[in-house]
């Protein structure tokens, strides 16, 4: 009986064995084949729909795409082998989608050819996908670079202020031909900054200050940047015009005040100020009462003999594509005019492929937010959580804000759906994006059970 319960004791006392944990990087090499498989099939069957036979580029397509797959693939097996094995397929899934939907409408567009200019652009995004999961090792070595990062990212929402406006939204820098979005770049800097800053003031946010109401007030020294986020977020929209990056950033900041104290009544006071914001500006700034005013009444320019504006096209081709869709390269979203392939060409996905394939698609935005919230949570340091979740947010957001508008949900704005829409700074910083929940979620798996400690951490 005594030797019995010895070895019971031992037993007890015995370190428990590390969990080994699967790196599942085979699965991850599976899925992209899978995702390159299926966009290298919609590129043929646009070709074989408007012309009856398969587009010339159809292998360079594929060859192109699988390469730029298989090098960010070796990026994640050699320098972040535990990262999440859905994140990266999804991305190239979306991607090569994007790139099939912009060559289906370059067909309608001889004059105005963008799917190699975008190929472009996915090869640079590939490239810094690769470049921060290889180089940054760490991702808390970031926070120490919180406030730079805050500053470039003003710096980079002010400058378009001093070009001309495109399309009545001074959102876009151009010089000589070139031209990018720095709001597209600034949204991950202010992720960052804000994952810092949150971290650093949790405590002083959930519990320091008075009380008003239901809600726990910061003190005016923690509160004040609160603020001046929410008057930036607005001069932002008057002085661009620009209601989407306006919406993204405070919705952004809201999440995150939510994440790092707990407390609901924080997202009650930022839909408060987010919805008289948005209400003020609306009523006051002509271009923004406009874009309402087309919400309100989408239909309003037919009765009015004029034909039907941007969202009553795109409202017609989503009824158009019923629940299978008219099929690849058979649909009619071309007459949405010259926002098809980047704002509104969700329209073209939601006729070509029907209620089905817009579903698939919003699946996959579904997951690739999910593991991101997922990779967030594993963490118990604070940064790696916020910032895992900021960035996550960033895409849902856009999701909605993009979805919302294009489908009458929502006033339209002038965002890029992520990954699928044309526009060189939106897929570029959308793959940093991708890399950086890869280095945080790789981070979360690597490290033992029940553990706060991340790898090489003393």
């Amino acid at each position: 009986m005594t030797g019995t319960t010895a070895d019971v004791k031992d037993r007890a006392e015995a370190p428990v064995p590390a969990v080994r944990v699967p790196r599942r990087r085979g699965t991850e090499l599976t899925l992209i084949v899978l995702a390159v498989g299926l966009c290298v099939y919609g590129y043929l069957d646009v070709g074989l729909a408007k012309h009856g036979v398969a587009p010339p580029g159809a292998a360079g397509y594929g060859a192109g795409l699988g390469v730029l797959a298989l090098v960010a693939h070796l990026a994640v097996r050699l320098r972040a082998p535990y990262a999440d094995p859905l994140l990266l397929p999804i991305a190239v899934l979306l991607n090569g989608l994007g790139l099939v939907l912009i060559y289906r409408l370059d067909q309608e567009t001889p004059q105005d050819q963008a799917a190699l200019a975008q190929l472009t652009w996915s090869t640079a995004g590939v490239a810094l996908f690769g470049a921060v999961v290889v180089l940054l090792r760490d991702y808390r070595v970031l926070q120490r670079y919180a406030y730079l990062f805050v500053v470039a990212a003003l710096l980079l929402l002010v400058a378009p202020i001093f070009f001309p406006a495109v399309n009545g939204a001074r959102i876009w820098i151009r010089i000589a031909g070139f031209s990018i979005q720095p709001a597209e770049f600034a949204k991950i800097l202010l992720a960052v900054f804000f994952a810092s800053y949150l971290a650093a003031n949790r405590s002083a946010l959930a519990y320091a200050g008075r009380r008003f109401w239901r809600l726990q007030l910061p003190t005016g020294r923690v509160l004040g940047p609160i603020v001046a986020i929410w008057l930036i977020s607005v001069a932002v929209l008057v002085l661009e015009r620009d209601l989407g990056t306006s919406l993204l950033f405070f919705g952004l900041f809201v999440v995150l005040l939510y994440v790092a104290t707990g407390r609901t009544g924080w997202i009650a006071v930022g839909l408060l100020l987010a919805g008289l914001g948005a209400f003020a500006v609306g009523s006051l700034e002509p271009h923004v009462h406009s874009r309402v005013e087309d919400w309100l009444h989408p239909f309003a320019t037919i009765d009015a003999g004029r034909g039907p504006n941007q969202l009553a096209q795109s409202l017609f081709a989503f009824a158009a594509g019923g629940l299978l869709g008219t099929g690849l390269g058979q649909g009619h979203s071309i007459l949405i005019g010259f926002a098809a392939k980047s704002d509104f060409i969700l329209a073209t996905a939601g006729e070509e492929l029907g209620l089905s394939g817009l579903s698939a698609i919003f699946l996959l935005y579904a997951v690739l937010v999910a593991r991101g919230f997922r990779a967030g949570l594993a963490l118990r340091e604070p940064f790696g959580r916020l910032l895992a979740t900021g960035l996550a947010s960033i895409l849902a957001l856009q999701v909605f804000v993009i979805a919302g508008g294009v489908t009458g949900l929502i006033p339209l704005t002038g965002m890029a759906m992520p990954f699928l829409a044309q526009g060189g700074s939106s897929v570029v910083t959308n793959w940093i994006i991708v890399a950086l929940l890869v280095r945080v979620s790789d981070s979360a798996r690597s490290q033992p059970p029940d553990s706060g400690r991340l790898p090489g951490e003393d």
